[in-house]
């Protein structure tokens, strides 16, 4: 009969210990077990297998042969696992080291990243750096669905008390515009001016932000007029051109969609966005997260 029974490492590791001791006392010491713990466990590892390792007799113990082969293989096998231990731990540890920064837009802001880069390298040189692009509809750019462990983005975040963060930028909002619209030629506009348009909305997934972006509280309640929704700064700028709706920009990426045909105003009446680098919060004590939030603050002289 094939040998089809599942034997425990356990009982692998005490059977080499006796057979290593040739003596029970002893190897019940070098495992932290009780002897009759430990004879008890070698006898049921001998009725799974029916036959027996050990000889017991009043001189003391010696291995049969069946145990005589038994045990390069059980070595074989526990050193196997211990490797196989090792490569978790491996695969863990570089987990550790790796810290990957979730942004839905490319902060354009004067060479953000790279100072940020650079701080942090310095400071943890073997640790190494993923940015990863995520889609508007995830406004907490990877850090829900834990892809990315610290990620740029605007507040307010759904599901806020599972975060901290540091405000990057505080900037004004501006409108943006088809250059053919009736209020383009102005200086600036006033919100209210801006009720009756039909407005450009994130996916509803985005919930308080998608909200902040219509600037809900700046409406006394009115609802607003959706012209399209949209995810990315393609669809906002194609949108736009194609006359769907206006939309709230940050005056920081009034870059992004001012590539012709879309014209941006300053807009009196409404709340500043506020950009942030935000990180979940059970894990605010984790070495590369503090690092680079740190190295964050000092870039920005954030709070």
């Amino acid at each position: 009969m094939g040998m089809t029974m599942d034997v425990h490492l356990r009982d692998l590791r005490y059977f080499v210990a006796v057979a290593e001791e040739l003596h029970f006392t002893r190897a019940a010491e070098r495992l932290y077990v009780s002897q009759p713990a430990l004879s008890k466990q070698i006898r049921a590892l001998e009725r799974q297998l029916g036959t027996e390792l050990f000889l017991r007799d009043r001189h003391g113990v010696t291995l049969t042969d069946t145990g005589t082969a038994l045990l390069p293989h059980a070595r074989g096998l526990l050193e196997a696992w211990e490797e196989a231990g090792a490569a978790v731990d491996a695969v863990r540890s570089a987990r550790r080291a790796a810290l990957v920064v979730g942004m839905s837009t490319s902060p354009v802001r004067g060479g953000l990243l790279p100072a940020i880069r650079s701080r942090f390298t310095a400071a943890h040189p073997e640790a190494s750096l993923r940015l990863r692009q995520v889609n508007w509809e995830d406004p907490s750019a990877g850090l829900a669905d834990g892809t990315t462990d610290v990620a740029f983005v605007w507040l307010p975040l759904p599901g806020q008390d599972r975060y901290d963060w540091t405000v990057v930028a505080e900037e004004p909002l501006m409108v943006a515009l088809p250059e053919t619209h009736p209020l383009a030629g102005r200086a600036a506009v006033d919100f209210a001016d801006l009720l009756d348009e039909p407005f450009l909305a994130l996916p509803e997934s985005t919930g308080p932000l998608r909200d902040f972006w219509l600037a809900l509280d700046a409406r006394g309640g009115r609802p607003p007029r959706i012209g399209a929704e949209i995810a990315s700064t393609e669809e906002t700028y194609e949108a736009l051109t194609a006359g769907l709706g206006v939309c709230l920009v940050a005056a920081g990426n009034v870059p992004l969609l001012t590539l012709g045909g879309v014209t941006t105003r300053p807009v009196h009446g409404v709340t500043p966005g506020r950009y942030a680098l935000a990180w979940r919060r059970d894990e605010a004590g984790r070495p590369l997260v503090r690092a680079y939030a740190e190295a964050c603050r000092r870039v920005t002289g954030g709070e």
